[in-house]
């Protein structure tokens, strides 16, 4: 397929690798952004909200022929946020939460070129098995959850061994849902 030239303003090794995997031409150009968001916009559009934002702030080293991909992923339950943690504790504190309970992950895209923008979501729900206090020290201590939006990877242990089901696709709880990113690009051609 051939699709104009993708730039990933986005740290996360993992839409990197997300991308590098479904075969995607990309190049990463960063810029800091405050992933700040009024606090009475509605939690399933906060991440939308906030990947538009970075897209505008990111706007400046885009060249005519490329498109630009930014994104952000939020975990919430029930109505409350869950970021990436503060600390070790605030991650223990987000892992008991969700502790056998089912949660959504939605990551919001903004595809934007010189001549047009494209924003959507991605939504996936997330079944945790009961996690015992040692398994929550032993998957921070081990994996350094800090990164991450609701303090955990899906693929590393937790998600291997303490997911009982998912629904949506796996590379959207990953961080970017690829395919519609895939779906969505095919405006920009």
């Amino acid at each position: 397929m051939k699709f104009p030239k993708i730039i990933l303003a986005s740290k996360s090794p993992r839409r990197s690798q997300l991308l590098h995997d479904a075969g995607f031409t990309f190049e990463i150009r960063t810029t800091e952004v405050e992933e700040v968001y009024p606090p009475d916009l509605a939690p399933r559009l906060v991440p939308e909200f906030l990947a538009r934002k970075k897209a505008r702030a990111s706007m400046h080293f885009l060249q005519d022929d490329e498109v630009l991909l930014t994104a952000d992923s939020i975990v919430i339950l029930g109505n409350q946020i869950f970021e990436k943690p503060k600390d070790k504790a605030d991650a223990i504190r987000i892992l008991k939460s969700l502790s056998g309970n089912q949660h959504e992950v939605i990551t919001g895209v903004c595809l934007k070129s010189s001549k047009q923008e494209r924003c959507f979501s991605g939504l996936s729900s997330v079944y945790f098995d009961e996690l015992s206090e040692e398994e929550i020290e032993y998957y921070i201590e081990t994996y350094q959850p800090f990164d991450k939006a609701g303090s955990y990877g899906i693929q590393e242990w937790i998600g291997l061994c303490k997911i009982r089901k998912i629904e949506g696709t796996y590379a959207n709880i990953m961080g970017l849902p690829v395919d519609l990113v895939y779906k969505e690009l095919q405006h920009f051609k």
